[in-house]
């Protein structure tokens, strides 16, 4: 897609920000493309989810496969596919565990750059184990290896993102939302359109705009030293996300982790002490919702964080016995919606902590051990 956006440097100087504040327009923008190619989408994939014994793979490295891990449940149940969410780094490691030679797949690929060694591997990897196998990939770059693949083969088909979306910045932000609403709107697009999807753009953009210049934070500024980040189901995924964007911009400084409300409580709670910050996401689903409150309220008892804040659409006794953001939408929203609002504050939390640390959002490994296209990756041919 062309770039109609010339990007330009925010107030406080990062590519970071201005990849933060564009991604309510970028996803309508990917959304109303996708509507515009409709039936190329169709033509490639309505033959292949016809056959019942699909194997639908996500994957990505990084940020890119938690995508999978976000959607994945959603999308299994609601379309009744074989979905199921696994990242390139296991792939090229481990391509006997996953690839399964007598079924079909359909290997649906997150990338960025599409330029990390093991997401072109993990494709060179499917058509080496399983014969009948297809690629859509998802990509930011049509410069990348793999954009550019997918041009020259009869079983891949290649959406790409608008070019803003190709994040200048270290941490992946617009990226990985505008492709994950993308690939929503290819495999449901009568839930997830450019024009139902203008609500959830809406509410994000009302949050970006609540945070004003972000020089106040998320949360406030408090001399926290480590992070926790609990999601049920699909939110766990946008937990470890969330997490991992703490770690990227403030280069470890400030220790962050991720669990499932239910599972915290299976040791990883005893990390809890009074530098602790501990963020819930409350799921808008009505069961999952009841482990969601009754986490909150058993960490609020215990009294040993530093602060246990709640994040929800809406508010009820529980929520509102402690810190909270609550975020009605227009309308209600389901998890997979709500993920995308979600987002919103756990990157400009990410991006605040960085700048209060005194680190360099754009470019915060100053070593230069951690790099924005990974680096140092040697792919091993497989051993047949």
């Amino acid at each position: 897609m062309p770039d109609t956006n010339t990007p330009s440097l925010t107030h406080t100087g990062t590519w970071t920000e201005k990849e933060i504040r564009q991604q309510p327009v970028t996803w309508i923008r990917s959304l109303a493309h996708i509507d515009s190619i409709r039936r190329a989408i169709d033509n490639f994939l309505a033959p292949l989810l016809r056959k019942e014994d699909l194997q639908i793979v996500l994957t990505g490295a990084g940020t890119s496969a938690f995508i999978g891990d976000i959607i994945t449940p959603w999308l299994s149940r609601h379309t009744g596919k074989n979905f199921c969410s696994v990242p390139t780094t296991d792939l090229v490691t481990n391509p006997m565990d996953y690839f399964k030679a007598d079924k079909p797949l359909l290997l649906v690929s997150f990338a960025r750059s599409g330029n990390s060694p093991e997401s072109v591997a993990a494709v060179d990897l499917a058509n080496q184990f399983v014969p009948e196998s297809y690629h859509l990939m998802i990509t930011c770059n049509d410069a990348g290896s793999l954009y550019q693949n997918a041009q020259h083969s009869d079983n891949a088909f290649a959406l790409l993102m608008p070019a803003e979306t190709h994040d200048r910045g270290f941490a992946m932000t617009s990226s990985i939302t505008t492709m994950m609403a993308s690939c929503l709107a290819v495999f449901a697009p009568e839930v997830i359109n450019s024009h139902t999807f203008k609500d959830v753009a809406d509410r994000s953009q009302a949050i970006l705009d609540s945070l004003g210049d972000f020089s106040h934070g998320v949360f406030g500024h408090q001399p926290w030293k480590r992070i926790v980040y609990l999601g049920s189901g699909g939110l766990q995924g946008v937990a470890r996300e969330s997490a991992l964007k703490v770690l990227e911009l403030t280069a470890g400084q400030l220790a962050a982790f991720y669990d499932s409300p239910t599972g915290f409580r299976h040791g990883p709670k005893s990390l809890v002490d009074k530098e602790t910050l501990v963020i819930v996401l409350v799921s808008s689903h009505p069961y999952t919702r009841q482990y969601d409150l009754d986490l909150l309220a058993e960490l609020r008892r215990d009294g040993q964080a530093m602060h246990v804040v709640a994040i929800a659409a809406d508010v009820d006794d529980v929520i509102k016995s402690g810190p909270h953001i609550t975020l009605p939408p227009a309308r209600a929203f389901i998890d997979v919606e709500q993920v995308f609002c979600f987002l919103m504050y756990a990157q400009v939390f990410a991006l605040t902590e960085s700048i209060r640390i005194g680190n360099t959002p754009d470019t915060p490994s100053a070593s230069g051990t951690v790099n924005r296209v990974v680096q140092g990756v040697i792919i091993h041919p497989w051993l047949a």
